[in-house]
């Protein structure tokens, strides 16, 4: 008797626990084309039996010769299965996706449908090697960052450079790094400078310079000489080391979707069985011409179509695809459940300095009053500066790389008001305007409109002039707000710790209407948690993360800026921006937006097309080939659409 065409099958593996023998990886020893060995042998001799089934090609094809055929084509993809669904019942799970397939396959054996319980299991493999696949490519994002974990360091010991592990290297020590290396640890550059590649730390392709005595990430690549540095942490407390702590256990915080999904299954899962009992024996009892061979094939297509592989499979891929897209543009998740927690943020709060500035003080203008050239004038002023370690003293002096070439002598230091000391013979204050006052030198009073810090310049007890000094904002501040607004979050708060006249000026300059400045640290948590008094709001609050760590984790989604430089940001945020860019937070509300659109899409597809067909099943109307699309062909779209996040352009 020649049998009806075969089917397709499905596409499932449990998505919580890989199978051991097939993670999808190429080790290098041809085990990736291994794991397609088995589902090459089924599909070859599948095809072989059904055309000779159908061209009737070898008359001694029937009987136990055709059963052991088809036999020998299920065993290669169907024997790990029923393995996996025995191990299960063993361990008191009886419903699992691997018992539905194995009843339903072998069920199809049972009433002579040979073909079609080895196409049910051939499809059933195939759908997990290319879920696999496409699970290892939204890892490839992460894998990527797990890469740059430096394997080597080479430091200074007894006179010489030896090759150690880096988890062996102490604090203080010094290591060499050589053109083309990862730096093993971070530390301090103690050569003069060095050009970086961070872009697996940061998603940056841009090269980053380093001067002496600043920091230097381990992970980054070395481009231009050999450089030395001197570790400041050891290699389990370094940056790097931490963030891929945090990347490799970020799916571990599902998000409430996930959850749910994987509930349901294990709910779903035995009433699915129960009914397919149902469809098996109940119409006995009602149907005049009872057949329980056609009853009980239509409860194997029942039992194929409610398989939840697609929901199973493509609910953590989506959210794992989402996870690595962000990865690949520089945005760590904690995990899946914050990626949701970004789609339902409506109110913005932010911190200033680090943030939307640079946090690097710089001279914005030089107003020169006296009879000097601007050139002179600067001169006089870079040679008191110096003398000071203040942040201001710092600024003024990368106005000229070389500095100043007179001299300073007498420099005293008058607290609270500035410097004062004799430059090429001439008496010379640097200082606020009580040290003017103090020695009766008249300030033109359009300084006092000024907002930013200023440093006021009087040379031999006359006013000379003076120098404002601003942070910067980053280049893609402005953009930010602009693109925030787009996105529809409009409720925007600017926090900060400095002076409020500052603030304002810069919540001006970015068109942000609430903004409060002069703050402790308390301050800005007690804001916060007032606008979380309104059940509505659901706040986002983007910081450093030293000085904000309390506020970061009051938020509803806790953001870090500058991640690489901030233990605390690593501890305390829900989301690491790598980068200094604030606009990264807006690419991050967009791929946890997209992440969760495609979500519900698969469970919509998923639910949709299995209902039409359950209910089709059930009624004798469709056939094990419409079963495979409902179970194995949804999967697919579904994988297919939850891959689509690692080709989006989300700038």
């Amino acid at each position: 008797m020649k049998k009806k065409k075969v089917n397709l099958r499905d596409l499932k593996p449990n998505s919580e626990e890989q199978h051991s023998h097939d993670d999808g990886h190429d080790h290098g020893d041809g085990s990736a084309f291994k794991t397609y060995i088995p589902a090459i042998i089924s599909f070859v001799m599948l095809i072989i039996g059904i055309a000779v089934d159908y061209f009737d090609a070898i008359p001694q094809f029937e009987g136990w010769i055709r059963v052991v055929w088809y036999t020998l084509a299920y065993i290669p993809v169907g024997f790990p299965v029923i393995k996996e669904g025995w191990e299960s019942i063993k361990k008191g799970d009886f419903f699992t996706e691997f018992f539905l397939m194995s009843i339903a396959t072998i069920g199809a054996f049972v009433i002579g449908e040979y073909p079609e319980g080895v196409a049910v299991m051939l499809f059933y493999a195939v759908g997990e090697l290319f879920q696999n696949a496409a699970v290892n490519r939204a890892k490839g994002n992460i894998k990527a960052l797990l890469d740059v974990r430096p394997n080597e360091a080479l430091v200074y010991r007894d006179g010489d450079y030896i090759s150690v592990n880096p988890e062996t290297v102490e604090i203080g020590e010094k290591v060499q790094v050589r053109v083309g290396e990862k730096v093993p640890l971070d530390g301090i550059l103690l050569s003069n400078k060095g050009s970086f590649n961070t872009a697996a730390l940061t998603g940056e392709s841009k090269p980053d310079t380093i001067q002496r005595n600043e920091k230097v990430f381990a992970g980054s690549i070395n481009l231009d000489g050999v450089i030395e540095i001197e570790t400041t942490k050891e290699f389990k407390d370094s940056s790097i080391a931490r963030i891929l702590d945090m990347v490799q256990n970020a799916t571990a915080r599902k998000s409430k979707t996930e959850l749910f999904i994987r509930q349901f299954a294990r709910i779903y899962t035995p009433i699915v069985v129960f009914l397919a009992i149902g469809v098996t024996f109940i119409p006995y009892f009602f149907v005049d011409d009872y057949v329980f061979r056609d009853w009980l094939y239509r409860a194997l297509i029942f039992l194929v179509i409610s398989c939840p592989c697609a929901l199973v499979i493509s609910i953590p891929l989506g959210y794992f695809g989402g996870l690595g897209a962000a990865s690949k543009n520089g945005i760590l998740f904690k995990g899946a459940s914050f990626l949701d927690a970004m789609t339902k943020i409506n109110t913005l709060v932010m911190d200033k300095t680090g943030t939307v500035t640079k946090g690097v003080f710089k001279i914005k203008e030089v107003v020169n009053n006296s009879t000097f050239t601007n050139e002179e004038f600067m001169r006089y002023l870079m040679a008191i500066e110096e003398q000071s370690t203040h942040p201001i003293a710092k600024a003024i002096l990368e106005y000229k790389a070389e500095g100043s070439d007179l001299e300073a002598k007498d420099v005293s230091e008058i607290a609270g008001k500035g410097l004062s000391g004799v430059v090429n013979g001439k008496t010379v204050l640097v200082g606020n305007k009580a040290l003017m006052t103090a020695n009766t030198i008249k300030v033109p009073t359009d300084t006092e409109t000024i907002v930013e810090s200023i440093v006021l310049v009087a040379i031999e007890n006359n006013f000379a002039g003076y120098v404002v000094i601003a942070d910067e904002l980053k280049d893609d501040a402005k953009e930010t707000i602009t693109a925030l607004n787009k996105v529809g979050i409009k409720n925007i708060m600017m926090l900060s710790g400095d002076k409020d006249s500052i603030t304002q000026k810069v919540a001006s300059e970015l068109n942000i209407e609430n903004a409060k400045g002069g703050l402790l640290p308390e301050d800005k948590l007690s804001e916060v948690e007032a606008l979380k008094q309104n059940p509505k709001n659901k706040v986002a609050f983007i910081g450093d993360g030293i000085n904000d760590a309390p506020v970061l984790a009051a938020s509803d989604v806790g953001i870090a800026m500058g991640g690489l430089g901030s233990d605390v940001a690593i501890e305390t945020a829900d989301v690491i921006i790598q980068t200094d860019q604030p606009s990264k937070v807006v690419r991050a509300i967009k791929i946890g937006r997209s992440t969760r659109k495609i979500v519900w899409q698969n469970i919509g597809l998923a639910f949709g097309v299995k209902a039409i067909v359950l209910i089709l099943g059930a009624g004798g109307l469709a056939t094990m080939w419409e079963a495979v699309f409902a179970d194995v062909g949804v999967a697919f779209l579904a994988i297919l659409n939850a891959v689509r996040l690692q080709k989006m352009n989300w700038s």
